[in-house]
């Protein structure tokens, strides 16, 4: 081969197109298999159809960072089966390139010479693939064997202090692996993938030619897997393998499914549910159960003795995901993991005895008694950090005694330390624990705020003494408070109000109207674009009289508490008298 030296870095983004790619059939909308950063939650479920992808090789001066250089960079920038772009540049690595690299790569010291410094080669390359700056069509990197071409990246990075993107990463090596069986290819190296997808480029050792080689076998790779049902991201990254035969054949049951956004239960040959699940678009959803993109075993096991699948359709996606809490919670079906931990959540409540105390009680809905609680909590050592902090500043006993009338005994060590009035001393005087017990009620109901500050000094002063991990204690203590307070506050004004109308306008410009009694979703709707609302919201309001329900579960009223408070949610309607105490964008009455 015959290398003519060169100090460009080469960019030709008008390209031809590949042959358009087949397979992308199903939208695996609620992947969970997947193990992602928030920042990318979303961009990995995006259609590989729609996905940038840029494939890059390098070629080095030896295989470890600490002691070699990049001396080529070629990319290849795709998207739809369709060439955006290529990149070329030799890099000088600063260093002297071994004899029997220059005669694997053909790479010498001559053609590396006048070349761009690594710096200047890794902006250029990263502005060619769209990390550079701020963007919402993020690309994806994709290299074969990418452990290897990504670490010298992140490597000449970290050393000329240029920023890492951390983009999502595909592993050609590891998807050859997943998809391909031993009597298909007998190793996953590059020629080898290239040779059995028919690449037109062959793998040469230089860096643009093997990305090229490694775009066909990409291609090749997505196609296999959109056989299989398998079109977005996610989907791709956490493919493991072929279906079983049992679980493909029952795709028939996803038969009649809607494409719509609703509820689906999976039943035994009993007609008991099994598994209850949502998704925006059920049947793609349904349909990724019969395919290797469903990667848990529970779920493998429930579709092998699944036997029908119901699908309730709904009007919105709050609907959606209170009618799967319901259900979940009525049926309890066994492959959800929800029903394992029954909707009993954590609170604090003030017992109810002659000398109350402070007590974690387990509830699924809130108190709809005369107990005072704060809650729920994420869990019972939060309540634990919630006492705690109470007692920092409050008298209230701490013991777990039951104190009568006749009860007389020795105070505790809090009574000597002035933590506790010591009501079980014979003669104590109740007057003075009743205005005690007055003050933690005013905290728990509205006005934590005693307590907090008391908190803050401490917290300084620990601070102050260098005592952090003491501060850090206090600071848990005092916010597991205020959420409880604030948290209970809300979910009462709420509960309280008999009927609540709101509204969301949606992405296709219709409007999404829910109305909502004590706390409950009694009825939703979906107001078409174009139309006026108000006879759907009248519609709503009039079948949500006929709602009615004893018990309304604590998850419940936060899934409404989490829809409400979202940006663009609308006050239609409220019960005259009744106020909420959560700020909301009060709107005029929608046209």
């Amino acid at each position: 081969m015959t290398l003519e030296p060169t100090s460009d870095i080469t960019i030709n983004t008008v390209r031809p197109t590949y042959p358009e790619m087949s397979g992308f059939a199903c939208n695996l909308t609620g992947m969970t298999a997947l193990t992602l950063d928030d920042a990318f939650a979303e961009h990995a479920s995006a259609q590989l159809a729609d996905v940038t992808f840029v494939v890059v090789d390098l070629e080095t001066t030896g295989g470890r960072t600490s002691d070699s250089g990049i001396t080529e960079i070629g990319a290849v920038k795709v998207r739809g089966g369709q060439v955006l772009g290529e990149f070329q540049t030799f890099v000088n690595p600063g260093m002297p390139i071994p004899a029997f690299i220059s005669v694997l790569t053909g790479i010498t010291e001559h053609h590396v010479a006048n070349a761009p410094t690594t710096a200047s080669a890794l902006v250029a390359f990263l502005e060619f693939a769209g990390f550079a700056g701020a963007s919402e069509d993020l690309p994806v990197l994709v290299a074969h064997n990418a452990p290897f071409d990504v670490g010298f990246l992140k490597d000449a990075c970290a050393r000329n202090a240029v920023v890492w993107p951390a983009p999502l990463i595909v592993d050609t090596v590891t998807l050859a692996r997943r998809i391909l069986t031993g009597s298909e290819v007998h190793n996953r190296k590059l020629a080898t993938l290239a040779e059995y997808f028919h690449s037109p480029t062959s793998p040469t050792h230089r860096a643009l030619d093997d990305a090229r080689a490694t775009v066909h076998v990409l291609h090749g790779l997505i196609e296999r897997v959109g056989n299989l049902a398998v079109s977005d991201l996610a989907g791709l990254m956490s493919f493991s393998g072929q279906a079983t035969e049992k679980r493909r054949r029952k795709r028939h049951l996803a038969d009649g499914i809607p494409d719509s956004p609703g509820v689906y239960v999976f039943y035994d040959h009993a007609n008991r549910p099994l598994y209850v699940g949502t998704s925006r678009n059920m049947r793609k959803r349904v349909m990724s159960y019969f395919t290797a993109a469903e990667t848990r075993k529970r779920m493998t096991a429930m579709v092998e003795i699944a036997q029908r699948v119901q699908a309730i359709v709904c009007a919105t996606a709050l609907e959606a995901a209170i009618r799967e809490l319901r259900m979940i919670n009525e049926h309890r079906p066994r492959f959800n993991q929800r029903s394992r931990n029954p909707e009993r959540t954590a609170w604090i409540a003030l017992t109810n005895e002659r000398f109350p105390r402070f007590s974690i009680v387990r509830q699924s809905h809130p108190a709809h008694d005369d107990r005072v609680t704060i809650g729920p909590f994420r869990s019972a050592d939060a309540a634990q950090h919630a006492i705690d902090a109470m007692h920092e500043g409050l008298l209230i006993r701490q013991c777990k005694d039951r104190i009568s009338a006749k009860t007389s005994q020795t105070p505790c060590a809090l009574f000597e330390m002035k933590r506790c009035i010591a009501p079980c001393r014979d003669g104590s005087d109740t007057s003075a624990y009743e205005e005690i017990v007055a003050h933690a009620t005013e905290v728990m109901l509205s006005n934590p705020s005693v307590v907090i500050n008391a908190l803050t000094m401490r917290m300084n002063a620990c601070s102050d003494d260098q005592r952090f991990e003491d501060a850090a204690l206090i600071r848990d203590r005092a916010a597991a408070l205020k959420a409880g307070v604030n948290t209970a506050a809300r979910l009462r004004s709420l509960c309280a109000i008999p009927e609540f109308v709101a509204a969301a306008s949606t992405v296709d410009g219709g409007w999404d109207i829910h109305v909502i009694r004590h706390g409950a979703l009694a009825a939703s709707a979906h107001a078409r674009p174009g139309i006026s609302p108000r006879p759907t919201m009248q519609a709503a309001r009039t079948m949500g009289q006929n709602y009615q329900s004893d018990v309304t579960l604590v998850s419940e009223t936060q899934l409404v508490l989490r829809w409400l408070t979202q940006p663009g949610v609308r006050l239609i309607h409220m019960t005259p008298g009744f106020n909420w105490a959560t700020p909301i964008a009060v709107s005029p009455t929608l046209q």
